[in-house]
């Protein structure tokens, strides 16, 4: 066989709803020198990546630490450890992200209950408190941003309702966290994982994870008593979790100070992680968020200089990525591949209901920036006119510029 050469992927500006270009600095981070996995360095890399994302999450709980693996793998271990089968688990669905958390506790074997709005919209706290009354859920299990309708649902009173009902609360934060407001301890969320993918401006392959008191004893409760202590068919022996690598209890022993062995920790990513949440914290959370906004803001007005519309309830839009409907006569996907094969720039499309119907741009991590903005909506006009859909000259950029401007 004739040897490839090494790898050179071509230059690409990702401003789809994930993945993105990532940080240099994070990709820098992630080429340093590996260490043994109880090296000291090692330790105190793992020790200084939780409290950093203490501080990315706004908590002061201890059990914050990474997973192993994408997004999916936070939502999985979060799911899997806290519910036991037969468990009823409540999940607002308003994007097909819901419909993954529904799926994910359907294999943990939960009771599932789902609620659902039309893709667009988002819950009112009153809708969800409705349902919990009803379905009296062991876990709500709710996505705060979906990247398939680019909504955020509001999660500020949510927190306060699970608690009035005993219920636990988790959400997925994959697409919103560090974009958009996120108060895990303000607005009493027991768990929450997110990727990096996203508007941590890094490459998908590790998931944040952030887990109450009250979530830690839940898991804690669930851990596989040692060999030999539990018989066959036990009645009285604590369940444990059916899945190995994704059981937070091993996990959080593997993280805190016994550092019981569980698995080889991924040690590229958690530099990588590492450094997406130290270059968060160095710019200032509120001053990357409000990056976000202001990015988000610019493209929202740019696309509608182009004469685009947006789809969905703009008012609970994320400041990072939003929805355009594809213009009658303009073929999306062939459009999308011009922006990429001309122009270097990805856009996305999307699921379900809303494939084919609507492009997703995205305006997040390294690329929540004004030249990112501007190039993007230059190149979306040309392919555009490109297929004969008229758009006023220059509407996109200067309606962005604006935004720019009055900022």
């Amino acid at each position: 066989m004739t040897l490839p050469g090494p790898i050179d992927p071509p230059a690409r500006l990702l401003m789809g709803p994930g993945p993105i270009s990532a940080y240099p600095s994070v990709l820098s981070a992630m080429s340093a020198p590996l260490v043994g996995q109880y090296d000291p360095f090692m330790t105190a890399t793992m020790a200084e990546t939780q409290e950093l994302y203490r501080g990315v999450w706004s908590t002061a709980n201890d059990a914050t630490l990474l997973v192993d693996g994408t997004s999916r793998a936070g939502i999985e271990a979060a799911i899997v450890s806290l519910v036991r089968p037969g468990d009823r688990v409540l999940v607002p669905v308003f994007g097909r992200f819901g419909h993954l958390l529904a799926e994910i506790a359907e294999r943990a074997m939960a009771e599932v209950h789902t609620i659902e709005v039309e893709w667009g919209q988002v819950f009112p706290a009153s809708a969800i408190e409705e349902a919990i009354v009803r379905v009296k859920p062991h876990l709500l299990a709710l996505v705060q941003g979906d990247t398939s309708t680019t909504m955020n649902q509001p999660l500020d009173e949510v927190g306060a309702i699970c608690a009035k009902h005993g219920v636990l609360f988790y959400t997925d934060a994959t697409a919103s966290l560090g974009g958009n407001d996120f108060e895990a301890d303000a607005w009493g969320l027991d768990a929450a994982t997110a990727g990096l993918q996203k508007c941590l401006g890094g490459p998908s392959g590790s998931s944040p994870i952030t887990l109450s008191e009250r979530a830690v004893e839940v898991v804690q409760s669930r851990k596989k008593i040692e060999a030999g202590i539990r018989e066959p068919g036990d009645p009285d022996a604590p369940d444990f979790v059916r899945s190995n690598y994704f059981d937070l209890g091993m996990i959080l022993d593997y993280w805190g100070p016994r550092r019981l062995n569980h698995h080889t920790e991924a040690t590229s990513m958690l530099y990588g992680a590492r450094e997406c949440a130290r270059v968060l914290l160095a710019e200032g959370r509120d001053a990357v968020i409000a990056r976000h906004r202001i990015a988000g803001e610019a493209m929202l007005a740019g696309v509608r200089g182009l004469g685009l519309v947006v789809f969905g309830d703009v008012a609970h839009k994320m400041n990072n990525v939003v929805a355009v409907e594809i213009p009658e006569g303009v073929p999306g996907d062939a459009a999308r591949g011009a922006m990429l094969t001309d122009f270097g720039i990805e856009i996305g499309t999307s699921f379900g209901p809303l494939h084919g119907r609507v492009w997703r741009i995205g305006t997040m991590g390294y690329n929540a920036r004004e030249d990112a903005v501007l190039t993007t909506l230059a190149a979306l006009e040309a392919v555009l006119r490109r297929y004969g859909h008229a758009v006023p000259a220059g509407g996109g950029v200067e309606a962005a510029t604006d935004v720019y401007r009055s900022a």
